[in-house]
């Protein structure tokens, strides 16, 4: 948290590393702090495979706080019409804020309201009620850990179900829990929203965490992203969240997560230099929204 702006500022954990032994789980949360991030994002496609004694104990060794995302699979998607693979899919969200609590998560979040894929016809009514049942499962027991869930609204390509914030906005109606939050992702919302200043205030204060990710997913405005009118909309909106650099690149791969995404191409080899320009972006992109607003 810088003294200019209220925001803590996180990365990905896949800037550092594709899996997550000691050895990478060390270096990752090190240079995390090293670069000066507030918050490591944590990947948790499968939450039973985290080491939770493990990870907990580096992130208090380097004095980093850990948010976590996931996306869920065709086995085990909420948003199935098939009773048994919902029922899959709210046993991995359960077994997630299990871990998240275990690890005193600043957040969960991610496509935990359906599969993260692309899907080759609409979303089915009864796929979106079983959707919002298990989401409002979720919702609960997190509060009752104090843990707050985000969806992340992510593009077409990768869910039929929530791909704008007024979709994300509809969808927290419908579930009706005071501890949902919209997640928005500047990579997707460049595809999908009119404009980046307009889907921040559509969320007012249920906007719950920001993904930072440039258009082809490398170094930060070296792409098409309006990264101007994303953070008037922040500052606008009174947003005082968590702001998480998010960036894929081919030298890194979980298989999990990369291939699923499509992340065909080596954006970047140096991550130190990655994530150190990306930490001076973000600082910079605040301070100048605040000095226009001023």
């Amino acid at each position: 948290m810088s003294d200019h702006y209220p925001n803590i500022i996180g990365v990905h954990g896949l800037v550092w590393a594709g899996s997550w032994n000691e050895a990478e789980a060390r270096a990752a949360i090190e240079q995390s702090a090293a670069a000066g991030y507030d918050v490591i994002e944590l990947l948790m496609m499968d939450p039973q495979a985290m080491n939770v004694a493990m990870t907990r104990r580096l992130l208090d060794e380097y004095g980093l706080k850990a948010s976590a995302s996931l996306g869920l699979s065709a086995r085990t998607d909420v948003s199935s019409d098939d009773p048994e693979v919902v029922a899959a899919g709210r046993r991995v969200l359960s077994d997630a804020v299990s871990v998240a609590t275990d690890l005193g998560l600043i957040y969960l979040g991610g496509v935990v309201f359906g599969a993260l894929k692309k899907y080759s016809a609409p979303v089915t009514e009864r796929g979106r009620t079983n959707s919002i049942e298990a989401v409002r499962g979720l919702c609960d027991t997190a509060a009752r850990a104090g843990i707050p869930i985000g969806l992340e609204v992510v593009n077409r390509y990768e869910s039929n179900l929530l791909n704008t914030a007024s979709q994300a906005m509809e969808y927290i109606r419908d579930v009706g829990s005071d501890n949902l939050f919209v997640h928005l992702d500047s990579y997707h919302m460049n595809i999908e929203e009119n404009d980046m200043f307009s889907a921040v205030l559509t969320c007012g204060d249920r906007l719950g965490y920001v993904h930072v990710g440039e258009s082809h997913r490398g170094y930060l405005g070296t792409g098409s992203v309006d990264f101007d009118g994303l953070f008037r909309g922040l500052l606008h909106a009174a947003y005082t969240g968590p702001i998480t650099f998010e960036s894929f690149s081919s030298a890194v791969v979980d298989p999990d997560l990369s291939y699923t995404l499509a992340i065909w191409r080596n954006l970047w080899s140096d991550n130190v230099d990655l994530a150190e320009h990306a930490r001076g972006f973000i600082d910079a992109a605040l301070r100048s929204a605040a000095r226009i607003a001023g």
